[in-house]
């Protein structure tokens, strides 16, 4: 069996750039395997783990909403009924606030991206996957 981190795999996120009180958007690019899916941010049963990007520390950015991509409604053997999955490739859509009193310059803002995997026909342990926005006060 393939390590777990092999079934999502999580691209460079671009760098925020904004001066201070300014709203900045970070996209995370995310890779699902072929033949693999994880459960979306808000998934159809209650026994999945959803997809779920928590921040630990943000530095001059204050956090604000994360924008999942729509999931799609897909049928799987060892399921009664269709479960909201992400599959492919997507992006998750980070918002943060430049701090009014935020220093000029460079810093990064770091969280955690977890997930579950699933195949067709079994889900796998839930993983955590480290996230750093590197980020630019101008």
């Amino acid at each position: 069996m393939l390590a777990q981190n092999n079934y999502l795999s999580v691209g460079e996120p671009q760098k925020a750039a904004g001066k201070r009180n300014a709203a900045v958007e970070v996209k995370i690019p995310c890779s699902v395997q072929p033949g693999f899916h994880v459960n979306s941010h808000t998934p159809s049963e209650d026994y999945l783990i959803p997809l779920n990007l928590t921040w630990t520390s943000t530095g001059a950015l204050q956090r604000g909403q994360v924008i999942y991509p729509k999931p799609e409604m897909e049928k799987y053997e060892f399921a009664d009924k269709p479960l909201s999955v992400l599959t492919g490739k997507f992006d998750v859509v980070a918002s943060f606030k430049v701090a009014p009193n935020a220093p000029a310059g460079p810093g990064a803002a770091v969280g955690k991206l977890r997930y579950q995997a699933c195949s067709d026909r079994a889900c796998y342990p839930p993983k955590t996957v480290e996230i750093t926005v590197p980020y630019q006060v101008q």
